[in-house]
């Protein structure tokens, strides 16, 4: 067998120093959001050249096109715009138009209606997202941070949710708000709409489910592709609205009935447009690996098969990303965290990585998983199944017996887990002695201790640091065999659970700082913390509650933790953890290296999920290319590129967990459904102007019970927006109270659940 008999101890000696290793070209192209094609010696000339005979007068660059508009004090024409940066030809005038179009999608450049090109700040416009109401009116959101514009109704009349927009300030609202009016429509927020079918008095119309636009969506006869009367379905816009007229489309494709198995995941696939098909070509490429591991790409790597590695993972995984092993030192401990190498079956710019830019990371449903990877890769070939040989990126460590990582090392090898083991079987062997248990890790039972000795160091470690500690809490859905609801539980974080993500938070800090040593471009995950006006807003709550907030809490975490101590007793914390999260700024990957809040640390990058993050990939082809003796100059991506990646893979992060959000609201109403008129005990999680809401506990589901459903008198909100006080019973429904309930109705298209008050004292 062709596998390198080094010895991990050599192999880490030889990484650290950044020696060559298997050195692999890789395909590259320009339709990535940001695959730097490098090219040198003659190739590169000859593209120089080909790029210079192609333009004659080079097409200016966006900033030098907003300096000639200013200069001309006057919108202009596409001829006169050409003639003013002196572009000639019908060739480079036709790249200089496809420029100025890219400028007026991006909002930097108006078109008007006499075909001219213009200034936004010369008339007086904001750029900006709409936000839309489902009562029909609106804000925009501008893209230059100022404060938001009122849109009102006969405005948004034209307008849908996500749409982008020029605007102007024309007046102030009732509440004193700015008021805006549309100068520009930029870009439309969205192509595709899911909801529900319906026709009346022979008018056929979509109503979109869940939808912030109150707009319906008139279908043509010819139009309807076979669609009945309270169907599901997926509809294209062929004619967006206008101030007179509704909007118009076609049926794509009929999803089904409501009440099918799966409806709820299938339309929240299609609604939040989550590519959930791969291309053949995709799968063909996939497949062509095959299913077992060849022994010449074994060759130049680290083999630590005889190393006990096993996987930790729930119960229901299917791909396994990393796999791990510690042993004693006289210093502490060493710790492997081995990681599936995806890199080196997904190359830059093959059909399988553009794919996977689109994806940028596999979606979790209660019924399914939207993988970024064709299955013969992420359940397969990639993911670390027990018994059997697969290439990896390791993570050598040196751990102190303080739980700091003193040295580390990375390299590429070839193991085979010992064993494919549960959360809950390593820690009912380990910490419970549980027989069953301790029969099914048999001898890998001292090397289990081991890490948990070394997760003790790691946590002492993390509390002195000052870490977060957001133990919010979960639940989760199970479904049947039957592909419908079968119990909502809570979800229970054991030490093993703990462990395996102390264990990756010491490989991700590792590859943070091996990239920023070596000067590399990558994407960094960055957490910033609370900013200042949710802060704010979160202080006078607290002093509300009688909690002092310290001026440093806003930059330490520590204090953030002991707030969250004194909170953790009350009915509530499950609200009040959530909002202490909401204080702060999302997670985002970003080339900048500012740290990470809520683990207390100043530098961090994702290395450890491969399989279902694009940026762990992105991570790990920085690390392969520093191992295998490559200079930053020469890497696949600039800053630049990594910037539009690390936009991108946020950006899908964020699609995957509100639609995640979305399918877990629309299953607890399926649920509840079968609970109407039942009575349950719940706690007030929730306070506002119009009602409270109410966790109800056996079920762990939120519902609203509106003011007007309260006891006969006004109630107005008091104590810092904490409680609601009747006017005259001066009774109070606060935050924590203890309430009993009954649910009355649940709509399940608009993920709402009505409760009433039981026993409502008058």
């Amino acid at each position: 067998m062709a596998t390198s008999k080094k010895t991990p101890g050599k192999a880490a000696k030889a990484g650290s120093v950044g020696k060559k290793a298997n050195k692999k070209k890789h395909r590259k192209g320009s339709n990535s959001p940001g695959a730097k094609v490098k090219q040198s010696g003659k190739k590169a000339a000859k593209s120089e050249k080909n790029k210079a005979s192609t333009y004659k007068h080079p097409i200016p660059s966006m900033p030098e096109l907003i300096e000639a508009l200013e200069a001309a004090g006057a919108p202009q024409k596409l001829d006169q715009v050409a003639k003013r940066v002196g572009v000639k030809g019908q060739k480079n005038v036709t790249a200089l138009k496809k420029r100025l179009s890219a400028m007026v999608k991006a909002g930097r450049i108006l078109y008007n209606r006499r075909s001219e090109y213009c200034l936004v700040s010369k008339i007086d416009g904001l750029a900006g997202t709409v936000s839309a109401h489902p009562d029909g009116f609106g804000f925009l959101i501008p893209e230059d941070g100022s404060e938001d514009l009122f849109i009102p109704f006969h405005e948004m009349r034209q307008l849908l949710d996500g749409d982008r927009i020029v605007a102007r300030v024309a007046g102030t609202s009732r509440q004193g708000k700015r008021k805006g009016s549309v100068v520009e429509i930029l870009e439309r927020g969205k192509e595709f709409v899911v909801g529900r079918f319906h026709r009346e008095h022979g008018v056929s119309f979509v109503v979109e489910q869940n939808a912030r636009s109150p707009h319906s969506y008139i279908v043509p006869n010819h139009q309807r592709n076979g669609a009945q009367p309270g169907q599901m379905v997926k509809l294209e816009i062929i004619d967006y609205p206008t101030k007179h007229r509704e909007p118009y489309g076609k049926i794509l494709e009929v999803l089904g009935e409501p009440s099918d198995a799966g409806m709820v995941t299938t339309l929240a696939i299609e609604a939040f447009e989550i590519p959930s098909r791969f291309p053949q070509g995709v799968i063909k490429k996939a497949d062509g690996w095959g299913d077992a591991v060849k022994d010449s790409d074994k060759a130049d790597r680290v083999d630590i098969r005889n190393l006990p590695l096993v996987t930790i993972d729930g119960a229901d995984a299917r791909d396994f990303d990393d796999a791990v092993y510690a042993e004693k030192t006289e210093q502490g401990w060493r710790l492997i965290v081995a990681i599936a190498d995806v890199s080196h079956y997904v190359t830059v710019q093959d059909v399988i990585d553009k794919e996977a830019i689109k994806r940028g990371t596999s979606v979790y449903f209660a019924d399914r998983v939207v993988p970024m990877l064709p299955e013969s890769l992420s359940n397969g070939l990639c993911s670390l199944n027990p018994d059997v040989d697969r290439l990896c990126m390791v993570c050598d460590m040196q751990v102190t017996s303080a739980g700091k990582v003193k040295e580390s090392t990375f390299y590429k090898g070839v193991l085979r887990s010992h064993a494919r083991l549960t959360y809950s079987q390593v820690n009912a062997a380990v910490q419970d002695k549980d027989a069953d248990a301790l029969k099914i890790v048999g001898e890998r039972l001292p090397q289990l201790e081991t890490l948990y000795e070394l997760y003790a160091a790691f946590s002492k470690q993390r509390g002195k640091r000052g870490a977060l500690e957001l133990e919010i809490p979960e639940v989760r859905i199970f479904m049947g065999e039957d592909g419908h609801i079968d119990k909502i539980a809570p979800l229970h974080r054991n030490d093993a659970h703990k462990l395996i993500e102390e264990c990756m938070i010491a490989a991700n800090v590792e590859a943070g700082r091996f990239l920023h040593k070596n000067k590399m471009p990558a994407l960094y995950r960055v957490h910033e913390g609370p900013s200042e006006d949710r802060f704010e807003e979160l202080r006078v709550m607290l002093q509300e509650l009688g909690i002092k907030v310290a001026a440093e809490t806003v930059t330490k975490p520590a204090e953030l933790n002991r707030i969250l101590r004194e909170l953790s007793e009350r009915p509530d914390f499950g609200v009040m953890a959530t909002a202490v999260l909401r204080t702060m700024s999302r997670a985002v990957y970003q080339p900048q290296k500012v740290g990470h809040f809520g683990l207390a640390l100043d530098t961090y990058a994702h290395f450890t999920s491969p399989i279902r993050r694009y940026p762990d990939l992105l991570v790990h082809r920085g690390i392969q290319h520093i191992i295998e003796g490559g200079k930053p100059a020469k890497f696949y991506y600039d800053v630049e590129a990594m910037e539009a990646l690390g936009r991108s893979t946020s950006a899908c992060e964020k699609r995957a967990d509100d639609a995640t959000r979305d399918v877990e609201a629309r299953y607890k109403c399926l649920y509840i459904e079968e609970h109407v008129g039942d009575t349950f005990k719940g706690v007030i999680t929730g306070v506002t102007h119009f009602g409270i809401f109410v966790t109800l506990e056996d079920l762990f589901v939120e519902g609203l019970v509106h003011v007007t459903g309260l006891s006969n008198d006004y109630y107005h909100l008091e104590h810092g927006g904490l409680q609601l006080k009747g006017e005259r019973t001066g009774r109070t429904f606060g935050l924590g109270d203890e309430v009993d309930v009954k649910v009355a109705r649940v709509d399940v298209d608009d993920a709402k659940i009505d409760l009433s008050l039981v026993d409502d004292k008058q």
